[in-house]
């Protein structure tokens, strides 16, 4: 899996897209919701946030984070980019963990944060991950919707785990 992590972030740093204009999405408003697993302070500078992405997702599947989480409220894998100092040029917190009823159990090594209630922008990555999900974010970086840069996220849920024929759904916080 560390290999996933770090080949999906080295391609979302390329420069060069697809033609992803007038990518199809949802709009809706979530409410607050809470979020349970571990992080990491990233740059897209000089391909840090590759390496760091990348541990990340070594460490999240390799000492089975997802099981040493309480209170589920399912078993999808949440990546949350939060935490912005400015847009995806500046640093940011990226979080892997599950999506869980409070705040109220956090296990050591780990962070807890809630994500306050907005509208997003729901694209659904159809296809073989992760070409399907960086197509995605290539996408939403050519068309510069306008962002709140709060909390972006992918969930990995039921239909992500055939990775050959894979959905995924991209939340992007928008005004």
């Amino acid at each position: 899996m560390r290999k996933f992590g770090l080949y999906l972030v080295s391609i979302l740093l390329l420069i060069s897209c697809k033609d992803n204009s007038h990518m199809k999405y949802e709009t809706l408003e979530l409410p607050r919701f809470f979020i349970v697993g571990i992080s990491v302070r990233t740059t897209n500078k000089d391909g840090q946030s590759q390496k760091d992405i990348g541990d990340l997702w070594g460490k999240f599947m390799g000492q089975n984070i997802k099981a040493q989480i309480h209170n589920k409220e399912s078993v999808d894998t949440y990546c949350v980019y939060t935490d912005y100092e400015s847009d995806f040029n500046g640093k940011y917190t990226t979080i892997l963990g599950c999506k869980v009823k409070s705040l109220d159990s956090i296990p050591a090594g780990m962070i807890g944060i809630a994500v306050a209630p907005t509208t997003f922008r729901v694209y659904i990555s159809k296809g073989k991950i992760p070409e399907c999900v960086v197509n995605t974010w290539m996408g939403i970086w050519k068309e510069q919707p306008e962002r709140k840069y709060t909390a972006d996220f992918d969930v990995y849920g039921p239909k992500a785990q055939d990775i050959a024929n894979a959905e995924v759904e991209t939340y992007l916080s928008v005004k």
